[in-house]
């Protein structure tokens, strides 16, 4: 039995933190500005087969520990039956004890399917499988009902610049009330390193634009056009998946070279390849700042690491990890050259390195300009850090040197239409460390004050902050 472990009271320590918590956020709409899922179940309002298909297939994370507790590719990723995946994932989760995936397992199963009192183990896979497979089968388990049944307010997806965006018309025009907003991912624009895959990329955006691209300035007109595409399908922000900042110094002759050479096949220098990654996130930043969008800076991730699990399975499968390039100089660079020009757009920065938290916190207070509160936003715990001490980490930090009350709050970052408690694990540790700090004689007992900070913290200030259509 569970015992005490996932009561009411889950992560909250004190009385304070228990009132911050029920009394304030618990029952808010999610406001999910940053997601991964596939647009395509939302607008066919899609309804999965069993738990399989709804919460283990994409999901890198559990791939990771199944490997690492000696699961065998098959039941992964492999052509196992649903059930044997279930069962395989259901003979990890005790061995997941310390690890985030514990908890988050749990509270997903917890909402929406109310499944209280029994942990996943091999001895309850098989009833809860049937149990929950039962549910999702049911036209009240859709994916825009299990979106209605947490509470979403709104999300943004994430799409390259060549998605005609067909479903989100969709999704528009059938009047869900969730707003299904999309964020423009323009990486596959800049990847230099491998030209012929760019290549394919630009031909595409030839296609698509009925332009003949053969020429830098030619490739940013094309691109121009497909931001502006989005903007008027109700995209507001940006996102960019870095290893680092991008900020070498380049000439217009230098970068039309480059793009000469990447059109023609021949390979670049690695100075080149940083001139012109440079170039274009100068250029999609000013996209960004013209069109009053928000632009969001994942850096940190080093990708693919496992040479066998990338060839027989691509990418995002679970062979990804933590970076330690130099970002600091760079990034406070690229920044700084946006800023001189007054084109620096809303910004968020994340970090995969925890070393970097510092770094990140100080790098946004040194480009506030009092236009808005909180035009740089330091990033909520991402990825390896959307855990407990990740999380504590990341609001401590900013806390400590610049300004939590203006923080834009969590996000799920998740390809599962079950993730959204993501949002209640982050409420509940959030609500828990300023209680502890008002029973540490830190902070005032003052529960209007503290209320109102952690309700802006989890909604308002996100509604405030980005320019999407909400209501």
């Amino acid at each position: 039995m569970a015992g005490h472990f996932l009561t009411d009271d889950f992560l909250l320590q004190t009385k304070t933190a228990h009132a911050l918590y029920h009394d304030h956020v618990a029952s808010l709409p999610l406001y999910d500005y940053h997601c991964h899922l596939p647009a395509h179940l939302i607008a066919a309002d899609h309804r999965f087969e069993n738990l399989t298909q709804a919460w283990l297939i994409g999901d890198h994370y559990k791939a990771r520990v199944m490997r690492a507790n000696g699961v065998p590719e098959r039941f992964i990723t492999g052509d196992a039956g649903d059930w044997e995946k279930f069962e395989k994932w259901a003979a990890t989760v005790p061995a997941c004890l310390g690890n985030p995936l514990y908890h988050w397992a749990h509270l997903e199963l917890q909402r929406p399917f109310n499944i209280r009192g029994k942990l996943l183990a091999p001895d309850t896979a098989r009833e809860i499988y049937q149990e929950c497979s039962d549910m999702l089968r049911s036209p009240q388990f859709s994916v825009r009902n299990i979106m209605r049944k947490m509470n979403v307010k709104l999300i943004c997806t994430t799409e390259g610049p060549l998605d005609p965006l067909d479903h989100h018309r969709r999704i528009k025009h059938d009047g869900f009330e969730v707003k299904v907003h999309t964020a423009w991912r323009p990486d596959p624009a800049m990847a230099v390193e491998d030209l012929a895959k760019v290549n394919v990329f630009i031909d595409k955006l030839e296609e698509l634009c009925d332009l003949e691209i053969a020429k830098f300035h030619v490739f940013i007109e094309a691109l121009r056009e497909r931001h502006t595409y989005f903007h008027d399908h109700g995209c507001r922000l940006s996102d960019h998946g870095l290893d680092t900042a991008y900020a070498e110094d380049y000439t217009d002759s230098e970068i039309d070279a480059i793009f000469q050479k990447v059109r023609t096949g021949r390979p670049l220098n690695p100075r080149e390849v940083l001139q012109f990654k440079s170039a274009m996130m100068v250029e999609f930043a000013l996209m960004d700042a013209e069109r009053g969008w928000v632009q969001q800076l994942h850096i940190g991730a080093l990708r693919n690491n496992c040479t066998r699990l990338f060839k027989t399975l691509g990418p995002d499968i679970g062979c990804d990890s933590i970076g330690d390039l130099e970002v600091a100089r760079p990034l406070a660079k690229f920044l700084d050259r946006l800023d001189q020009q007054g084109r620096l757009p809303k910004t968020i920065l994340y970090n995969l390195n925890p070393r970097d938290n510092a770094v990140f916190v100080t790098m946004i207070g040194n480009f506030q300009d009092g236009s808005v509160p909180g035009k740089l936003q330091y990033g909520s715990g991402w990825w390896f850090l959307d855990q407990k001490d990740g999380m504590e980490d990341q609001l401590r930090t900013l806390a400590n040197m610049g300004l939590l009350s203006r923080f834009v709050g969590m996000l799920t970052d998740s390809r599962s239409f079950l993730s959204y408690p993501r949002h209640e694990y982050f409420r509940r540790v959030l609500c828990n460390l300023l209680g502890n700090d008002v029973e540490a004689g830190l902070l005032p007992n003052d529960l209007t004050l503290l209320g109102k900070m952690v309700e802006d913290i989890c909604y308002n200030n996100a509604r405030s902050y980005f320019p999407m259509e909400c209501d």
